[in-house]
């Protein structure tokens, strides 16, 4: 609190007192936000021992990626039927009248495998317009084409 006290004259003294409750409140709790941050960053840095910048030894011979594990797979579910893209490679399979043609996407699907053995992920994208039974179709057949990892576009990518 502060209070004025009058000397006599045009002189004032005035007495202040800090609150310095606050303050320890908040000091208390920066530190033991860093202390908490102290040791999880302690346990990051214990997990990152082979980053791209150690030195390379002969005990530890680098893994070569599989071929063409990283070429893009996606299964596109539209109005008109399924579309696949694999790569730069487009595979329309049209509708067979108001149905969706389930075994011609399996049996691509069966295709793209044999091609990429190694390939597990696939994504499946969808437009907003077209049932979520067709989607799950779709995965079902994925799954069934040996395709373990499938995720699910949201938004436009079609």
């Amino acid at each position: 609190m502060a209070h004025v006290e009058e000397m006599g004259g045009d002189k004032k003294n005035i007495a202040v007192e800090l609150n310095l409750v606050p303050f320890i409140d908040l000091m208390s709790v920066c530190i033991i936000f860093l202390l908490i941050t102290a040791v999880w960053t302690q346990i990051s840095m214990i997990q990152l021992g082979s980053s791209l910048y150690a030195k390379k030894t002969e005990a530890s011979p680098l893994e070569e990626p599989p071929p063409y594990a990283n070429i893009p797979f996606r299964v596109n579910v539209l109005e008109t039927g399924f579309n696949i893209m694999i790569g730069k490679e487009r595979i329309d399979i049209p509708k067979s009248g108001s149905n969706y043609n389930e075994k011609a996407l399996l049996k691509e699907i069966k295709k793209i495998k044999d091609i990429y053995p190694e390939k597990k992920d696939v994504i499946v994208a969808s437009r907003d317009t077209v049932k979520y039974e067709y989607v799950v179709a779709a995965m079902d057949a994925l799954l069934n084409g040996g395709f373990p990892e499938v995720v699910i576009a949201t938004g436009e990518m079609l």
